[in-house]
This record gives structure tokens, sequence and C-alpha cells, in this order.
């Protein structure tokens, strides 16, 4: 197929945030073009935003279910190949089920839906389609963060024991959202981000790259969130105890009441043969800690890497690399899925460009969510996961 892969956007218009971020994501790498819309539940800032993006008017909807009925209607030369989902975690769902179900691929940002009842049904709906559908947990698009995923996989720090992942924040600290900021507002509301604040929003990134890294589920675990502001209805602060499938325990603390943190994800993964450290704030460097020899410094784009750090690379050595082309990997492979599966072609398992959060990443997410609040409800009882 000689040409870009064509989106439509539901969602990040005027006065959002993560728009702006899957808008450059997505054109990073030149595979990708925005050429519709439905950037707003209110039609005229939907019409003003797709004019500051140069579209076609015509191609700028008042709606997804709009923008889903009137690109099905268009020829298959014309219309978008799939919608990528930026609102507010109670329009994941009835997006995502009228794009799958109008015959569109869905990329949607997290947590996947607004609940796990939601999220389950979206899985099945998945299924039934055939579509492909991804989950922008975009830190799982950093170079190192799949050099350690192939560190745990290839079983050189031996079977795995313990994992603590943290996500501080501080943007929160004070009850922001009564100024009316927007990103605030809808993330403190139960109406728009569900059962879940602080956790819903950024636990499960720390959820979901625990998992991802070292290939283990969550089984259980023991929860004690927390609204520390005054007049705050969901949690700003979570701290979780975590049982994984074979053995391993694990630490997950998330809080957006930190004061001073920015975005200060980090990993520590421990076996029985070594252990691995990774921060954002830092994320072209990966320590890996041995007992019987000295620490070792992996850097991104380097020779040394596995095949999958390497793909997701795209500068020599000691030029940063970031958030924004961690990001672009999820586009990217999404794009070369939808090639591939356009082409009548079935991605090996292995392939690089198959390494995108999936619905079944989605569902454990909600699951986690679900999980977090019960146990919490309940005194930091130990808590199964239904996923």
């Amino acid at each position: 197929m000689s040409r870009k892969i064509r989106y439509g956007m539901i969602g990040g218009g005027r006065g959002a945030f993560i728009g702006a971020v899957h808008r450059i994501a997505a054109n990073i790498d030149g595979q990708i073009e925005l050429v519709a819309g439905a950037f707003s539940s209110d039609a005229e800032k939907s019409k003003a935003s797709g004019a500051d993006f140069f579209l076609d008017p015509a191609r700028v909807y008042a709606s997804y279910a709009e923008l889903v009925a009137k690109e099905a209607a268009l020829p298959a030369d014309q219309r978008i190949d799939f919608v990528s989902i930026v609102t507010p975690n109670h329009v994941h769902f009835p997006a995502a089920k009228a794009a799958l179900e109008g015959g569109f691929h869905v990329l949607s940002d997290k947590p996947a839906t607004f609940d796990l009842a939601e999220a389950k049904e979206l899985a099945a709906i998945v299924k039934k389609t055939g579509l492909l559908y991804g989950l922008t947990h975009n830190y799982t698009g950093y170079p190192l963060i799949k050099e350690a995923r192939e560190l745990v996989h290839s079983g050189k720090l031996g079977k795995i024991r313990k994992v603590v992942v943290e996500y501080p924040q501080g943007w929160l600290a004070t009850r922001i959202e009564a100024s009316g900021q927007k990103q605030a507002a809808w993330r403190t509301d139960p109406k728009r981000s569900g059962a879940a604040g602080c956790i819903g929003d950024i636990g499960t990134h720390a959820e979901n790259l625990a998992e991802y890294v070292t290939g283990l589920q969550i089984s259980e675990l023991a929860a004690d969130i927390t609204a520390f502001v005054k007049g705050r209805k969901l949690d700003d602060d979570g701290n979780v105890l975590l049982r994984f499938k074979g053995g391993a325990k694990g630490v997950l603390h998330a809080s957006q009441i930190s004061v001073g943190e920015e975005n200060n994800l980090s990993l520590r993964v421990y076996g029985e043969l070594g252990g691995l450290e990774w921060h954002q704030r830092e994320p072209n460097t990966m320590l890996v800690k041995w007992p019987d020899q000295p620490m070792q410094v992996y850097r991104t784009a380097n020779g040394y890497l596995g095949a999958a750090a390497k793909a997701a690379g795209r500068t020599p050595p000691a030029h940063p690399e970031g958030y924004l082309e961690a990001f672009a990997n999820i586009y990217k492979n999404f794009a070369t899925a939808i090639r591939a599966r356009q082409a009548g072609q079935k991605l090996a398992k292995d392939d690089p460009a198959n390494d995108y959060p999936k619905i079944s990443d989605g569902v454990r997410g909600m699951a986690f969510i679900e999980a977090v609040v019960k146990s919490s409800k309940a005194n930091s009882a130990w808590t199964k996961l239904d996923a």
C-alpha cells in the first residue's frame, strides 16, 4: 500500500492536552495522517479545531457517531483507516464501540473504558469484529523498557522475586479543579473519570509497565487509596501491595499530591540472578545489577541492545529520545499492523510491529482499578483481579 495510513480523531480539540501529544506521536514517522475528526462535543469547537489542523471542513464532525457514519459512507480509497480516541474516560467505550461496529480499527487513550464491565464488553466486540484495537500505554514504547523486557524474558535475571514500580506527581497537591482547570476537573470527577482518580490516571500506567516488563500478571493486591485534598471525590494517592502469578511480590505507589514531583515514573525488577532499574527522568539509561560483578549501564541506540530496543530507537547514541518518541512507537507499530492486515498478512507474534498494548491489557487495567478500589474500601483486604 503506497500511501499513508489515514485516521480520524475523537476528542483532542482546543483546550485539550493529550490530543496534541497523540497528533505529534502519529506524525513523527511520516506514516500516518490526520484527515478527519470529531474534536469536541461542542460542534463549533470541533469545527474550529479542525480549522486549526487545516482539515477539509466537510470531514470535521459534530460527534463521533457522525464521524463513523459519514466516513464509512466514503469510498474505500478516501475513508479513514482507524480512529484515535483521546476523550475523558467515560467516552472511551461508546466511541470505540461505534468505531469498531462501523468497520474501523481503534487506538484509544487509557484506561480502556469507564469500568470493568465495559472493558469486557469491548473485548467481545473486538473479537467479534476481528478489527485491531490498541491502547496507548506509551511507556512500553521506550527502547530500554523493551530491553528490560528482553532481559527478563531471556532468563538472565533468573526467576523474578520482587517488582517495585512508582509513579509520583505533584500537580494535584491543591484543589485546582475548583479553579476550572480542565484537566484536573474531569480527572477528579467520578462521572467522567470512573471509580478511581490517581489510580485510574497513572496507577494503570504503573500496573501495565510492571506486567509488560516482567511478563507476570498480578493475581491479587492489597490497596490503600486516599483523597488527601479536602473536597476531592476521587483518590489522589495510592499504595498497593502486589502478588504476581508465579510467586513474585511487588509494591506499586502512585500519587498526584507528592509535592515537587513531576512524572517520576520508575521501575525496579529483582530476580534470583540480577536486577534492573529504570527511571523516566533519564529514559535513555538503564542500570543492570549483578551480585558478583560491577553494575552495568545500558544506553539507548547502542549495538549491544536487542532487536526490539533497536527497532524502537530513531537517533544515534546520546541524542535524547523520550516521551513523544515512545508514544510514537505505539502509533508506528499500530500503523504497521494495519498495513499488514490490509495486505492480507499476519504479523508474527514476536514481530516488533506486533508490540503494542491490546484490549487484553485494557481489561487487565480496568480489573486492576476495580480491585484497588474494592480492597481499599475493605480496609486493604487482599483482593483478586477479575480479569
